[in-house]
């Protein structure tokens, strides 16, 4: 048996997010991971390394896998423009970024790495241990990032800056704000199946600018962070603390795609909503609204449903400081 987060539902106002134990064999949606591979180079341009190393370094990688994928009878899967994507099963892939940096910056690292402590350096990898990447430390090192893409171009990139500015974002929403991005990034994988929606990146910093924290309510934060990501999804998706605003995080997407995701955030705060209020005789359609929006990974249970009593309502609104009134002089007798 898996213990899993499954949603518990509060009709007539609300619902919300409990552990409960979920049978093993029950599939979730597909699961991505991510997991950079870093290449020290010693020819280094303006702009990175020189540009016909980019494809290079896509065949040189995927001929590195082609063996281990035949003999784990995975798939590669070809064409992502700025990654290589091993499909491991029906219902979970791994992509890797392809990234360079100086062999200077690399030897610097190594130097730094080699006179850590064993306690130091035990730390440093059970803090990036979530990401699946370099620990932070080492991170810091490398000034200068470039992702490689199929067609033969370098981008600056910097993926640890993104991470530390989402970290912040973290300390000062406490973790519902990343629970609600895998909310988030559950409905993504649930509506494009093909990969082609929203980017995971795009979907955090957009939530995180304008988050709300809703203690104890997924519920309520998960439907107010749709709302906000409707609105971010149909423009650009910048963050000035992150790059000063140069990269618009939605540039995967054109006019009409950004229009229709708008649109699916939209109908997901709407139909959250929609699922809150429903009497509690009808907790089976409000479980049947939540998955059609999040997937099969939420249990057809309705055992799980309770009646809100509307006081849940009342607790998640912060206090407010109002005025002292004013209190005449009186006399009594």
């Amino acid at each position: 048996m898996d213990r899993a987060v499954t949603p518990r539902f509060r009709t007539q106002g609300s619902w919300s997010y409990q552990t409960c134990v979920q049978p093993a064999w029950h599939p979730p949606q597909e699961m991505d991971w991510d997991y950079g591979v870093y290449l020290p180079v010693t020819v280094w341009e303006d702009n990175g390394p020189p540009h016909k190393m980019a494809q290079m370094y896509f065949t040189l990688v995927e001929g590195l896998l082609e063996d281990l994928c035949r003999a784990k009878r995975w798939k590669l899967q070809p064409g992502k423009d700025t990654c290589i994507r091993v499909q491991i099963n029906a219902w979970a892939h791994i992509d890797l970024p392809l990234y360079a940096a100086p062999e200077t910056e690399f030897a610097q690292i190594i130097e730094k790495s080699a006179s850590l402590s064993f306690a130091e350096a035990r730390a440093n990898a059970m803090d990036s241990a979530d990401l699946g990447d370099m620990p932070a430390q080492q991170w810091e090192d490398l000034d200068h990032i470039v992702m490689a893409t199929r067609r033969g171009e370098w981008k600056s990139s910097d993926p640890e800056m993104v991470s530390k500015w989402f970290k912040d974002r973290v300390l000062e929403h406490t973790d519902q704000l990343r629970r609600v991005c895998r909310y988030l990034k559950a409905w993504r994988d649930h509506h494009w199946t093909a990969g082609d929606g929203p980017t995971s990146v795009c979907i955090m910093v957009a939530v995180a600018q304008k988050f709300e924290l809703y203690r104890g309510r997924d519920d309520i934060a998960l439907e107010k962070a749709a709302r906000v990501l409707g609105a971010a999804l149909k423009g650009e998706v910048r963050e000035l603390g992150i790059d000063g605003g140069a990269e618009d995080f939605n540039k995967r997407m054109d006019a009409d795609q950004r229009e229709r995701a708008g649109a699916k955030a939209d109908a997901l705060a709407e139909q959250m909503l929609s699922a809150r209020l429903k009497s509690s005789h009808l907790a089976a359609e409000a479980i049947d609204i939540v998955r059609a929006h999040l997937g099969s990974r939420v249990p057809h249970r309705v055992e799980l449903v309770d009646p809100d009593s509307g006081a849940d309502a009342v607790r998640v609104v912060g206090a407010q400081e109002v005025s002292r009134p004013v209190v005449r002089a009186t006399t009594a007798g």
